[in-house]
C-alpha cells in the first residue's frame, strides 16, 4: 500500500516525502487493526483527485514568475472535500496529498460529512506585495476552478493565508460562478467564533488529558503564529503558566509566565518574538527539551523526530500543527511514557465550527458565540472520551485508536456506496 512512494535520494526527500511517509505509516496501522483487505487499504491510501498547476505571477517591476500549485482531494465518499489552502515555499505535491488525507481522517473522527482536501502554493507570501499576493491567489483560482465549489470543495485559511486571502478566493470564483465557494459569510470572517476555533479547540483537548485542574500547569508552544498565539492565550486564560514560545524568528523564555499581551504587541510591532526584552532569549530547538507539563507544537510538520524525541521532558504533547511529530518519534515518546494526542483530534477544532458556519450558511441563520463554543466544545470533548476508550480497550496510543475510528468511518462509507465492489 502505497504512492507517490519517497525517493531514497537524500537530496530528493523533501519535508513533503516525509509528511506522506508519516500520514501512509498511519494509515497503515489503522487498517492493520481493521483488518482492511490489500483493495480497500489501496483505495483509502490513493487521493481521488489530483491536480498540479502553473501559477504565472505578474511582479510590480513588469517581470512574470510561475510558481507552482496544487490541489488535492483525498477522499469524498462521505461528504464534500473540505481543506486549507497553504502559501509556503516548501509546499509540494507529497505534503499537500498528506496533509489532504490527515483532513480525511480528521473529519470523520469527529463526525464531520466532509472529505479531506487540501491546496497549494509553493510561494513565500511575505516576498510578494499585497496586489502581486492578490494576482496569484486569483489565477491560483481559475485554474483549480473545476475542482472547487460549495457542494464540491470548500477552501480555508492555512499556513501564509488568512481572511483576506480567503475573501480573494471566494470573489474570484463568485466572479467565474455565479456562486459563493462556500456561502457568504454571516461576518467578514464567518461563524462567530471560526478565528480561533482551531486553538480553542487545541485548548480543550490540552484541558481534557490533562484531566486535573489546570492552575500552575506550565506550557511551552512552538510556533507562536496564527494557531499557537491563541492558543496560549486561551490556555493562560484557563490557569496554565506559559513559559516559553518559538517562531521563525527565534524563541523567548520567562520561568514565572510569559505577559502574551505584552509579547504579542512587540510581535505585532517588529514581526517575531526575538529581541523581546521581557523574557531570556533562548534557541528555538532547545523549547523541545524544557522542563514543562506541557508541549504544544503549533509550527508545521516533521517538528519532533527521531533525533530530538529523547529529549522531549513533557508529559504531555499536544499537536496544534499537521503531522508534527513523525512514527519514529512517536515510538521513542510513547516509550518514555509521554502521551501525544494527535493532530487530527486536537487540531479538529477549525473544521468543525466551519461546518457549523457551512450550516448556518445553508440555513441563512446565525447562532450566538455561546451556541457555537457549547457545541465546538461537546464535539471535542465526546470525541477525546471516545478516543481514550478505545485506546484504554485496546491498548493503543491515543493516535492509533483516532486513526482505527477515522479510518474505520471512512472504510464503512466504501462499503456502504459500493465503492469496494
Amino acid at each position: 500500500m502505497s504512492i507517490m512512494v519517497p525517493s531514497t535520494t537524500p537530496a530528493l526527500v523533501t519535508s513533503g516525502h516525509q509528511a506522506l511517509d508519516s500520514a501512509l505509516h498511519q494509515l497503515g496501522q489503522a487498517a492493520d487493526q481493521l483488518g482492511l483487505d490489500d483493495g480497500l487499504r489501496a483505495m483509502l491510501a490513493t487521493p481521488r483527485r489530483s491536480m498540479t498547476v502553473s501559477v504565472p505571477v505578474r511582479r510590480e517591476d513588469g517581470s512574470l514568475d510561475v510558481v507552482q500549485g496544487f490541489h488535492v482531494q483525498h477522499n469524498v465518499s462521505r461528504g464534500p472535500a473540505k481543506g486549507g489552502l497553504r502559501f509556503h515555499p516548501g509546499t509540494d505535491i507529497h505534503g499537500i496529498t498528506a496533509l489532504a488525507m490527515w483532513m480525511t481522517w480528521k473529519c470523520a473522527l469527529v463526525g464531520i460529512p466532509y472529505g479531506g482536501a487540501k491546496g497549494g502554493v509553493a510561494v513565500d507570501p511575505a516576498g510578494l506585495t499585497v496586489r502581486e499576493l492578490e494576482r496569484l491567489t486569483r489565477r491560483y483560482v481559475n485554474e483549480i476552478l473545476p475542482l472547487i465549489g460549495p457542494e464540491k470543495d470548500i477552501p480555508a485559511a492555512d499556513v501564509g493565508t488568512d481572511e483576506r486571502t480567503m475573501a480573494w478566493v471566494r470573489d474570484a470564483y463568485k466572479l467565474n460562478s455565479g456562486y459563493s465557494v462556500s456561502g457568504e459569510p454571516m461576518a467578514p470572517d464567518g461563524s462567530s467564533g471560526r478565528a480561533d476555533s482551531t486553538a480553542r479547540g487545541v485548548q480543550i483537548a490540552v484541558l481534557s488529558a490533562l484531566g486535573r485542574a489546570p492552575a500552575g500547569t506550565t506550557v511551552a508552544v512552538q510556533g507562536f503564529g496564527k494557531v499557537g498565539a491563541p492558543v496560549a492565550q486561551h490556555l493562560a486564560e484557563a490557569g496554565c503558566k506559559v513559559v516559553a514560545v518559538s517562531d521563525a524568528t527565534g524563541a523567548v523564555h520567562a520561568g514565572g509566565g510569559l505577559d502574551l499581551a505584552r509579547l504579542r504587541a512587540w510581535v505585532a510591532e517588529s514581526g517575531g518574538v526575538a529581541g523581546y526584552r521581557h523574557a531570556d532569549a533562548l534557541a528555538r530547538d532547545d523549547l523541545f527539551e524544557l522542563d514543562v507539563d506541557v508541549l504544544v507544537p503549533a509550527a508545521l510538520d516533521g517538528a519532533i523526530t527521531e533525533a530530538n524525541a529523547p529529549r522531549v521532558r513533557a508529559r504531555l504533547v499536544v499537536e496544534a500543527a499537521n503531522g508534527p511529530v513523525t512514527p519514529g518519534a512517536d515510538e521513542i515518546l510513547h516509550a518514555n511514557g509521554t502521551t501525544v494526542v494527535p493532530d487530527i483530534l486536537a487540531g479538529a477544532g477549525g473544521v468543525i465550527v466551519s461546518h457549523l458556519e457551512w450550516v448556518q450558511n445553508l440555513q441563512a441563520s446565525s447562532w450566538s458565540p455561546s451556541e457555537v463554543e457549547l457545541k465546538l466544545s461537546d464535539l471535542m470533548r465526546s470525541t477525546f472520551s471516545e478516543v481514550t476508550s478505545l485506546a484504554a480497550e485496546r491498548g493503543l496510543t491515543l493516535r492509533q485508536a483516532a486513526h482505527v475510528i477515522a479510518v474505520g468511518r471512512v472504510a464503512e462509507a466504501h462499503h456502504v456506496r459500493g465503492l469496494c465492489h
